[in-house]
Order: structure tokens, then C-alpha cells, then sequence
């Protein structure tokens, strides 16, 4: 298999060289595999960058890959523009692994910024699961440079530089403190209140209750386990005094659950959801690091808390370092929400150490790094 990539890897940088005569333009590339559309971060790093520095072209570019052959054959053709524009840009921003951003061998003016999709991060990904469970072949990783190329990583805190230094394996001077600019709507008032107010609007019975905001992480083997934790946590509440509002991750089956009491909500993000919920209950889900930011009380339900740090585990002491206790069973959770009461110094210092929110603008603090650190 690896003379296989190795054999794919030269004939991407036979072709490359060529796309590399093309003279280097005043261009951002702004890559992502994470979706078909823009995120938030991406798409307001590309209009500010547009309003500080109207001689740039900015070019976004989001495809997202599936095992499918179809998908495979469709991102293949996709990667040649990707060339081109990488070819051609003095800046390439990436929010995700980017194949051609690591197997090639680039101009030495371009510069790659890393900046991750996520907020923060806890489970361990990259080269810190290398031949577990859930990560990939070390055989295969190393065959196919996975996340090398990159100048800077951006990271949310300082707590989470370590993370991300041995997740991308990388030095810990590469990885910068700098918050995505989704931080900036997190903190926007108007925002708030827009987002807020449209899921009101949306769901009038929200309007009348505290709202309980459940936003799991997605769990690749244990879908029947999901399911009777939630029927639990649904059996739980008392719906005089609470709505249940369930945001699945969008890869969670729930064909086979039913609940007339709970909304299951598929028409809202879990980003805008946090706006709307009074009470946000997570696990090992980075949801954890938004919700901290706008001071939401946070209670973790852990049913398979054991089961998961042997499978996957995490970069924190989780035990010590989340903002309110382990809960493993849906009746000591909604007991210890009904008490009324939080420690909100817990989650102020867990927010402190894991994202810097000092800032009053984000995202031109990440376009200020990158144009004072592009290569002449």
C-alpha cells in the first residue's frame, strides 16, 4: 500500500511542477475538506481579508470527501484546481488535513497556515492515535506526510498549544495563539440576540421554559448504547419545568428514537443552539469551549466515561480539568442541574486556560500574523 501512495505522491508533484511555472499571484487560498459550504471562520476571514486588503484575491475552496467511488473521482478533478490556486497563491489557509498541502513540494515564498476547525480540541486526533481504534495506520500517515508543510497552527488558548503540538507533531514554537473568528460572534450582542430570537421564533415553547441545550459528541460503534442514554436523559427531566432540546451530531443516527416530550432539532446549528439554551449539557464534545465562552452553566454526561478514555481518550485530566462534575447516569445529572446552583469560577478559569478571548477582534488579528509573516 505505501508503494502504492509514494508511487501516487511523485506523479501529484510530476504534475505540480508544472502548475508551479505559473508566477505567484496576490492571492489567499482558503481550503476545506469539512464541508460543501464555507464555515463562519472561513467565511469571515475571506470578507475581512477582502475589506483590509482589496489588491488580494481571495479563493475559497470547500469540497468534502467520502468513501464513496463517485465522491472519490469528483474531489480527484477538485484537487487540480486546488493546484493551480496553491501554485498561485502567496497565502494558503487551511481549516482541515488538505492532501496536496502535505505531499507536495511547494514554492518557498508560499506560506501554509493552519488554523483547525475547532475551537478547542480534547479527544486526541492526528499522531496521538496513530494505530488505535479511531486513528490512522502510522504506515500510512507517514506515506502520505499527514499534516506536514505547515509554517504556523493556530490554537484557541494556550492550554491547548500542547494539544495541538502532539496531535500535529509539531514543535511547540509552530503553534500560535489565535482564536478563530467565530469567537468574535460569540461575544457580538447582536448576534446573540438574531440567532436567539430566530430559534425562539421557531420553537414558541422555548419561550416559556429554561432550556436544557444536550449537544453529544458522535460515537462511531455504540449507537445502541447512544440511544438508552438518551432515552434515559428523556426520561429524566420533569418538562413542567425544562425543555429538552437534543442536538445530535450530524452523523448520529436517531431512526429508531422517540420522544414526544424532547425536540430533536435538525433546522439550527449546535454553534447558534448554545445562543438559545439556558443549561447546556456535552461530554467530550469541543461544543464545550463555545459554551464556555458565553458563560453557560456546563454538565457533562458521561454514561460511557470508562468505555471511552480506553477507546479514544483525551488530551486533558478530564476528571480535574472539566468545568463541573462527571455524571454517568441521567438521574444524578437533572438532580444536580435542579439544585440551582454552579460554580461559575470553575468554568471562568477552565475558559481562561483553553481559549483567549481578550481580544476585541479575532479575525483581524489572525489577517494581521499572516500578511506580517508572508515570505518575500
Amino acid at each position: 500500500m505505501t508503494i502504492i501512495i509514494k508511487t501516487g505522491i511523485l506523479f501529484m508533484n510530476i504534475i505540480y511542477t508544472f502548475f508551479k511555472f505559473l508566477p505567484t499571484q496576490k492571492k489567499m487560498t482558503i481550503i476545506s475538506r469539512q464541508g460543501d459550504h464555507p464555515s463562519m471562520d472561513i467565511t469571515m476571514l475571506a470578507n475581512k481579508t477582502s475589506d483590509l486588503y482589496p489588491d488580494y484575491n481571495i479563493v475559497v475552496l470547500c469540497k468534502k470527501i467520502n468513501k464513496t467511488i463517485s465522491s472519490i473521482i469528483s474531489y480527484s478533478f477538485h484537487m487540480l484546481k486546488q493546484m493551480y490556486h496553491i501554485s498561485t497563491s502567496e497565502v494558503v489557509v487551511l481549516d482541515s488535513y488538505c492532501i496536496l498541502a502535505s505531499i507536495l513540494k511547494h514554492k518557498k515564498s508560499l506560506l501554509i497556515i493552519q488554523m483547525w476547525h475547532s475551537v478547542g480540541t480534547m479527544k486526541k486526533f492526528g499522531y496521538s492515535v496513530l494505530d488505535k481504534p479511531e486513528g490512522s495506520s502510522s504506515k500510512i500517515a507517514h506515506a502520505m506526510k499527514m499534516h506536514r508543510n505547515y509554517d504556523y497552527i493556530f490554537s484557541a488558548g494556550h492550554g491547548y498549544r500542547a494539544h495541538l503540538a502532539e496531535g500535529f507533531n509539531y514543535p511547540l514554537e509552530k503553534i500560535i495563539v489565535m482564536p478563530l473568528p467565530r469567537i468574535e460572534a460569540l461575544k457580538d450582542d447582536n448576534y446573540s440576540d438574531r440567532v436567539r430570537n430566530d430559534i425562539l421564533n421557531a420553537y414558541p415553547c422555548m419561550k416559556e421554559k429554561k432550556n436544557i441545550i444536550y449537544v453529544p459528541t458522535f460515537r462511531k460503534n455504540d449507537n445502541d448504547d447512544f440511544i438508552t442514554a438518551l432515552n434515559e436523559l428523556c426520561s429524566s427531566v420533569d418538562y413542567n419545568k425544562y425543555n429538552l432540546i437534543i442536538k445530535p451530531h450530524p452523523l448520529t443516527d436517531l431512526s429508531d428514537f422517540k420522544n414526544k416530550n424532547a425536540i430533536l432539532d435538525r433546522n439550527f446549528s449546535s454553534f447558534d443552539m448554545l445562543f438559545a439554551g439556558d443549561i447546556i449539557v456535552s461530554d467530550y464534545s469541543c461544543i464545550i469551549y463555545e459554551a464556555a465562552v458565553l458563560k453557560k452553566p456546563i454538565f457533562f454526561y458521561d454514561y460511557d466515561y470508562d468505555s471511552y478514555m480506553n477507546s479514544r481518550d483525551v488530551y486533558m485530566d478530564y476528571e480535574r480539568e472539566i468545568p463541573s462534575a462527571i455524571h454517568k447516569d441521567a438521574k444524578s445529572l437533572i438532580e444536580d442541574i435542579e439544585k440551582g446552583v454552579y460554580d461559575y469560577k470553575r468554568l471562568e478559569s477552565f475558559l481562561n486556560k483553553y481559549v483567549y478571548t481578550k481580544s476585541p477582534h479575532e479575525t483581524e488579528d489572525m489577517i494581521d500574523f499572516i500578511f506580517a509573516h508572508r515570505k518575500k
